[in-house]
């Protein structure tokens, strides 16, 4: 297999209005400082944001022309233009009482039940956005790829190498042979075993997590079909990836860290993976599962005397 190494991230089409909000804050954080300004004016205040012409938004976010036309590209328009109809799509969305108000952080001497609400809400919207922003021509081919795959390598670490282990016994369930690295020196030993036909998935929310990047270079280089769960589609990952999988992300709190929200996201994009794969081996997926309830199920059921 040959690999073109990627120098940008570039979406195969422009995200749907109702993907905007999310792909601002997907993208918000590798941004500069003045299309920070140009993303969050347009993602606070779509309406107002869509009567006004490249050049008054540039004067309304004390940017340039240029920044803001290279803001829309980044996130994923054409030109300016793409990015106001996008925008007047979206305003019309809120419009119409779909699109709920952001909730407060959690705070020290929160009760529990305003805890409990406010977790609740923040990951419903860590979901949607995902949802939202997941290229699922993209999410095919992986799942295409892994359900021909001879072996799959995951690699994690932290709390995605939990997302990496789930995602791994999911896999080994339904018959593939699949295994989940969380020690470096392991994920790059096993790496240069790799070969076309074989399968390794990088999941990192910075998308810059070194562990795991080394490994899926390797990986890369010896051929194999790689993909990226990031939450930066911009980041060094994705430069060793065939295919990347984007997650999306509750703000940040000092009682909410990144891992919690990146965990969220990133388990709906494995289990979709999942589900994608068992779709596609469903003849030997299914008995496969049977047989694994079937070995478990004196484990669950008590004996009867």
């Amino acid at each position: 297999m040959t690999h073109d190494l990627k120098e940008t991230f570039s979406p195969d089409s422009p995200p749907a209005p109702a993907a905007l909000a999310a792909k601002v804050r997907t993208l918000s954080p590798s941004m500069t400082r003045s299309m920070q300004r140009v993303a969050e004016a347009v993602a606070g205040d779509p309406a107002g944001c869509a009567a006004l012409t490249v050049t008054g938004l540039a004067e309304l976010t004390g940017t340039s022309e240029a920044t803001v036309v290279r803001t829309a590209r980044l996130l994923g328009y054409p030109g300016y233009r793409d990015l106001r109809l996008a925008l007047a799509g979206l305003a019309a969305h809120q419009e119409s009482g779909r699109a709920p108000a952001v909730t407060a952080d959690i705070a020290v001497d929160d009760p529990i039940a305003d805890v409990v609400a406010k977790l609740a809400y923040d990951e419903q919207q860590t979901l949607a956005d995902t949802a939202a922003g997941l290229d699922t021509v993209q999410l095919g081919a992986a799942v295409a790829a892994a359900a021909a795959a001879r072996r799959i390598d995951i690699y994690g670490v932290g709390a995605s190498s939990l997302v990496g282990q789930d995602l791994a016994q999911k896999l080994s369930r339904i018959g593939l042979i699949a295994h989940s690295h969380t020690d470096p020196h392991l994920a790059v030993t096993n790496a240069v075993q790799l070969r076309s036909g074989d399968m390794a998935i990088a999941i990192t929310h910075s998308g810059s997590t070194g562990d795991v990047i080394e490994p899926l270079r390797v990986a890369f280089d010896r051929g194999a079909t790689t993909v990226a769960i990031t939450g930066r589609p911009d980041g060094p990952v994705t430069q060793y990836a065939d295919h990347v999988l984007t997650t999306s992300t509750a703000r940040e709190s000092e009682l909410r860290p990144a891992a919690m929200s990146s965990r969220t996201s990133q388990l709906l994009v494995v289990d979709c993976l999942f589900i994608g794969v068992a779709q596609r081996t469903y003849e030997t997926a299914a008995p496969a599962l049977a047989a694994s309830y079937e070995a478990l199920a004196h484990r669950h059921n008590p004996r009867t005397r």
